[in-house]
């Protein structure tokens, strides 16, 4: 197989099955691309060439037998705050740098023993606080389409991986959009489902009441093959949610007639679509409105119901994010103390002096700065005004998505205001760089599934679609994207690279 050539999930299935590539010469192929492509995007934090063959052996051993799944012998990239046993699991932070984990996380385990083929660990926002992924202890990773801007963040390295074709698939977490932004900034698709659905055990927690591992794939057929293999209840992970396991890439079979959304509503009418004026903000760029318009109208086109609704507590749920999500990694990172793990600075016969240390030689800036954000929303005295202030417009925002939810299927919404920054652009600049995630952030706040589809460009650079549906409603939002997606070529549009 030629390293140029860039086949999907499905594509490589195929032929993996007819046997007219090996996994082995698949794995080589994405290897030797990786070799050309990186010191130009640095998706990459830790790469797995000598493991990466040793599986694809086995998956063409395991073809050979018949007993290969869709996700055999296909490889993919997973980002670095997912743990893999006996692979370095940084989170692209100092304080972690040499830490190898002795088990893999419950995705992990379930994505190798269907025959996954691991080529290494995502670049990425330190410990996922980001996004652009310029906060990497490491360095930052470049956007495919434009060497001189960010990929997203805080999964910028797997989103750019899949854009750049380094990877067939990769698996990223989002706790405010950092699946979906990054997918929307590099031109592919990424998917946050509903809370609980996937588990999070061996998952680094940042907020524990947001994060959510999801798929970043070339279209929206293989997220539903990754998604079938990820989701399911995992007694290790408290929050994981008790629910039948759909086969999601089967369900998309229904979907194909000429007006493929005129029918499937609640009622069999239909789908209803809204569109919430409150996502439409001040100061999103023309080309990123005119871009996620044009993509309603298709989807009317094919047969959609499309209404303006309104989710009036919207403006409250970046700033209620911005405190919930520090005062939780606040939490999470206190046990970075230099005594059991990661990072230690020891030069001092003081115990808190050596702390201290620690945390400020492991620690970047930006975490630094979550980290003291989130401590001081739930220092006494301060507890009410804040946090609790912010669980409560939680409350009201899960709330107007139940109502608005009454009278439509999903919302359609941008996933980004804005087409990829230059790198260094927004940097020094926390809160522009925080309104970045303004459209993502609410889904996360309330738990909700969304999935983000490419739907144009604008300055040539690619613009996502991004479509939030109400709890457990995964097959509702992945229908209505590839009926979007079979109906455009947006997503086989891919960078000069």
């Amino acid at each position: 197989m030629a390293a140029e050539e860039r086949l999907t999930i499905h594509e490589a299935g195929r032929k993996l099955a007819q046997r007219e590539i090996s996994s082995v010469e698949l794995t080589r192929a994405q290897l030797e691309r990786i070799d050309r492509l990186e010191e130009r995007i640095k998706s990459f934090i830790t790469l797995t060439p000598e493991l990466a063959l040793r599986q694809a052996e086995q998956a063409d051993q395991r073809i050979a037998a018949g007993g290969a799944g869709p996700l055999t012998g296909i490889p993919m990239q997973m980002k670095d705050v997912i743990s893999t046993k006996g692979v370095t699991t940084t989170c692209a932070s100092r304080m972690l740098e040499d830490y190898v984990p002795v088990y893999n996380a419950t995705v992990a385990e379930r994505l190798l023993s269907q025959g996954a083929v691991l080529l290494g660990k995502g670049n990425m926002d330190e410990y996922a606080m980001g996004s652009s992924c310029e906060n990497s202890a490491f360095f930052p990773t470049r956007n495919p389409w434009d060497l001189e801007r960010v990929p997203g963040g805080s999964s910028g390295g797997g989103a750019a991986a899949v854009s750049a074709g380094q990877a067939v698939y990769a698996l990223g977490s989002d706790t405010g959009g950092s699946v979906r932004q990054p997918a929307s900034l590099c031109g592919v698709v990424g998917m946050k489902p509903t809370y609980g659905m996937v588990s999070r055990y061996g998952l680094v927690a940042y907020a524990s009441s947001l994060d959510q591992i999801g798929p970043i794939t070339q279209d929206v057929t293989d997220c539903a093959l990754v998604l079938n293999a990820i989701v399911g209840h995992d007694p290790k992970d408290s929050t994981s949610l008790r629910q039948p396991v759909a086969d999601y890439a089967a369900g998309l079979g229904e979907y194909t007639s000429p007006s493929p959304l005129a029918k499937g509503g609640l009622q069999g009418g239909p789908v209803r679509l809204g569109v919430p004026e409150e996502y439409f903000v001040d100061g999103m760029q023309d080309g990123v409105r005119e871009s996620v318009q044009a993509a309603i109208e298709t989807l009317e086109s094919l047969g959609a119901s499309v209404e303006p609704v309104s989710l009036p507590t919207t403006r409250y749920a970046l700033a209620c994010y911005y405190i919930i999500a520090p005062s939780e990694c606040s939490a999470n990172l206190a046990r970075y103390d230099g005594v059991k793990y990661g990072f230690s600075y020891q030069d001092t016969q003081n115990m808190w002096e050596a702390m201290e240390r620690t945390r400020a030689g492991g620690f970047g800036p930006e975490v630094k700065r979550r980290v003291i954000l989130g401590a001081y929303a739930l220092s006494a005295g301060y507890y009410d005004a804040y946090y609790l202030k912010a669980q409560q417009a939680r409350t009201l925002i899960r709330r107007d998505f139940d109502r608005v939810f009454e009278q439509v299927d999903a919302l359609v919404t941008p996933t980004s205001p804005v087409v990829a920054f230059r790198l260094g652009e927004k940097i020094n600049d926390p809160v522009e760089m925080y309104l970045i995630d303004v459209c993502t952030v609410p889904a996360n706040i309330a738990g909700l599934p969304g999935i983000s589809v490419p739907c144009g460009f604008s300055q040539g650079l690619p613009v996502g679609m991004q479509i939030i549906g109400p709890h457990l409603s995964e097959q509702r939002l992945l229908n209505i994207a590839y009926a979007y997606e079979q109906a455009t070529q947006w997503h086989l549009e891919r960078p000069n690279i």
